[in-house]
């Protein structure tokens, strides 16, 4: 998929004014302001009205959430109904649901549970399992770590990778967190203030920065945890 033109304007200002291309998996990281979610929002058609956006894509999938594309939100605590049980928050059979879970590796028994009852790995697990429930051909992560331990977003970027590998799904993953885009993405594109600083292979530019923001971004990621190659 190729975003040839992706342009966000609030009335005369340009907040956004980017292009990139998703081959197999994509991070866009910046600094907060930096113009990435306002990018995801216009990839799921959920601008504000008061922006106004100009976009030209090149994709042999549809762009409609629900159909090829799937998304996984940042907070796993507040993306499901807590008071409706995990096997009524999908829309596939039961027998669905039941490979799923297997797939992103919960027990079955928890299908019967409500999401106050599950931890925020399990809970990240069922909404990436109720992703996939349509086999999308693009998913779009929006931090879908963020609100969790050291212990668990490990797991869940390793289990990622994995389904990634397995079912060959694009993604577009948006985040701050360079340490984590560097164990996901095979691609990278960083960007400030709407505009595209630098990219290319995640390895190449995070051991070649070209760009002091680059610099600053990749240094306050690795001060604890160490860039896997």
């Amino acid at each position: 998929m190729k975003v040839k033109k992706l342009k966000i304007f609030s009335d005369q200002k340009k907040l956004v004014d980017i292009s990139f291309e998703i081959k197999k998996s994509l991070a866009l990281v910046g600094q907060s302001g930096s113009g990435k979610s306002l990018t995801l929002k216009a990839l799921l058609d959920m601008l504000p009205s008061n922006l106004r956006l100009e976009k030209e894509f090149e994709s042999s999938i549809s762009l409609k959430k629900g159909e090829d594309i799937s998304f996984i939100p940042q907070n796993p605590f507040t993306s499901l109904s807590p008071l409706t049980k995990i096997k009524n928050q999908f829309f596939c059979s039961d027998k669905k649901k039941l490979e799923l879970f297997t797939l992103v590796g919960l027990d079955k028994e928890l299908l019967e549970r409500f999401p106050p009852e599950l931890s925020g790995g399990q809970l990240q697990r069922v909404v990436i399992a109720i992703a996939l429930e349509n086999s999308p051909k693009l998913i779009l992560l929006d931090e879908p770590t963020t609100a969790l331990d050291t212990k668990s977003k490990d797991l869940i970027l390793s289990l990622l990778k994995s389904l990634q590998e397995k079912d060959k799904f694009m993604m577009l993953f948006v985040t701050h967190d360079i340490a984590s885009a560097s164990e996901l993405c095979e691609e990278i594109v960083v960007i400030k203030d709407g505009s595209v600083v630098e990219s290319g292979k995640t390895s190449y530019v995070l051991k070649n920065p070209q760009k002091s923001y680059t610099k600053i971004l990749i240094e306050s990621n690795f001060t604890n945890r160490k860039f896997r190659e």
